[in-house]
């Protein structure tokens, strides 16, 4: 055999690693509204760009069904390429080939390409369309798993993580995607659950389909497991590529700053966007929009928890992680759901060095034996914990209302907040002026022969004399007072003073949040 004849041979197998579960499995997966693993590779990265590794790898069974060579690239792809210029690492599991089950050779190369991206200090992207583990392989899959999940959690803040869920993910197949920093979904197409509906009738009795137990729409809104969706496999794609451009490739370096263009800083529509009135409603996002460069905010988890807004955005180029109560939700409380949220994104920005802007309008933590008995306390300390965690540039804004322990919690200046605004309407107290009001002159208003009349006159009193910045202000509490409309300009201004910043924390191992 010379050597075209050995060539021939090594193009012949990689041809056939190339076809995956081959046309007829390949053609099930389009009427399914799914691409292959390849083509959701193609999508993902700039043009050309590709490189496979691994792509010979097989099992080492010889069991009915699992005969030598019948999983071609052992169901998963695995290599790196380039997302708008800069480099990542990624495995694409190929539901033709066994389910995408994964077995043990199928981890060894996601594992084996996790390592490159590490050394390689570049963001790693899984792209997941599998039934879980591979029964034929027995507890060897199980190890196969351990190894994954080993690694996302000792990656996890070294290297940003991302999933893209692409298919049904079942058991052992959704705890890599939970650990990771980031999971899109595919509204109709992709599912995630420990166990699933069949197994679940077994057990309990009750009927669910695929989609109502783990679609993207429960995991977006109900769970908050799913952080972005997208109706088609190239929106989702599409979007994978937009988050990454916020983030640095890891923890060593700052976040790629991008140009804007120059105008007028002074937000003369501003005051239109949020009414001066505490108690009515707005959405927080108008105003938002406002103040970043045009067109840059990425909202994250944009349907779960809506009393709380998060997300990416750039300030004068510079990108920072935002955190917003939401008004027109629950008037923008704290609540458990909420609680997990900010605080799970305060520690994923603290962890890549991108900065915090927090636009702050509570009215505490929200009331209730549910909440209470659900644990607000734990999941409320989270926040607490979270912001006096991070080290890097945060900035707070309190435009309306900032009460009790919600004011503490959200980047206040005694857990660590570096600047302080707030606009001169703003209220801060430890409670709202009707209950402080309430409480203090309760006799007064009681003795009274006209009760309602008092009671709006100390709630004025309250209001004027307390529920003010300038109290914040004169104690150090708050940087300065500012016009509305100055508020991107002074956010600028923040985050070039405090890019250098640096802040150590006592030595230790690591704390403990409260879980």
């Amino acid at each position: 055999m010379d050597m075209y004849d050995k060539l021939n041979e090594l193009y012949d197998k990689r041809r056939r690693v190339e076809m995956g579960g081959g046309d007829e499995r390949q053609q099930k997966q389009r009427d399914k509204g799914k691409l292959t693993a390849r083509e959701r590779i193609d999508l993902l990265l700039d043009d050309d760009t590709f490189v496979e590794l691994q792509p010979f790898m097989e099992h080492r069974f010889d069991e009915p069904g699992m005969e030598k060579g019948s999983a071609p690239g052992e169901g998963v792809v695995t290599g790196y390429g380039d997302v708008n210029g800069r480099r990542i690492f990624l495995f694409a599991q190929d539901f033709t080939v066994y389910g995408g089950a994964l077995g043990e050779m199928h981890a060894r190369k996601i594992a084996n390409v996790m390592d490159l991206a590490v050394k390689n200090k570049c963001p790693f992207i899984g792209l997941n369309d599998s039934g879980g583990a591979r029964i034929q392989e027995g507890v060897l899959s199980l190890d196969g798993y351990g190894n994954v999940f080993y690694r996302n959690a000792i990656y996890s803040g070294v290297i940003p993580q991302i999933s893209v869920i692409l298919g049904p993910c079942a058991g052992g197949a959704v705890y890599s995607p939970a650990i990771t920093d980031f999971v899109f979904m595919v509204e109709k197409t992709s599912q995630m659950f420990i166990t699933g509906p069949k197994v679940i009738e077994t057990v309990t009795g009750e009927k669910i389909s695929s989609e109502e137990l783990g679609g993207a729409s429960i995991h977006s809104s109900v769970s908050g497991n799913c952080h972005f969706t997208g109706t088609s496999e190239e929106e989702v794609l599409q979007e994978v590529r937009r988050l990454l451009s916020y983030l640095p490739q890891h923890q060593g370096e700052e976040a790629p700053r991008e140009s804007y263009e120059n105008k007028d800083e002074f937000l003369y529509d501003l005051l239109d966007s949020v009414p001066a009135d505490p108690s009515r409603p707005y959405d927080v996002r108008h105003m938002i929009k406002q103040t970043v460069d045009e067109g840059s905010f990425m909202e994250v988890q944009k349907d779960f928890a809506k009393n709380a807004v998060i997300g990416f955005a750039r300030i004068g180029g510079r990108p920072a992680g935002l955190i917003a109560n939401q008004p027109k939700v629950m008037a923008g409380g704290l609540d458990i759901n909420s609680s997990d949220k900010i605080a799970r994104f305060i520690r994923f920005c603290d962890s890549f060095r991108i900065p915090l802007i927090t636009f702050e309008d509570v009215t505490g933590f929200l009331p209730g034996v549910q909440q209470e008995h659900g644990g607000i306390i734990r999941h409320g300390a989270k926040i607490l914990y979270a912001y006096s965690e991070a080290t890097v540039p945060k900035i707070t804004v309190i435009t309306r209302k900032a009460y009790g322990g919600a004011y503490v919690a959200l980047n206040s200046k005694s857990i660590g907040a570096d600047i302080v605004y707030a606009w001169p309407n703003a209220e801060i107290a430890v409670m709202g002026p009707h209950g402080a009001a309430n409480v203090i002159f309760a006799r007064e208003i009681q003795d009274s022969d006209d009760p309602e009349a008092v009671r709006a006159e100390k709630i004025e009193l309250y209001r004027e004399k307390f529920a003010n910045p300038y109290i914040a202000a004169a104690n150090g509490m708050v940087d300065d007072v500012i016009d509305p409309r100055e508020t991107r300009m002074k956010l600028m201004q923040s985050l070039r003073m405090l890019e250098v910043k640096s802040e150590q924390r006592p030595e230790k191992r690591h704390g403990n949040i409260p879980l």
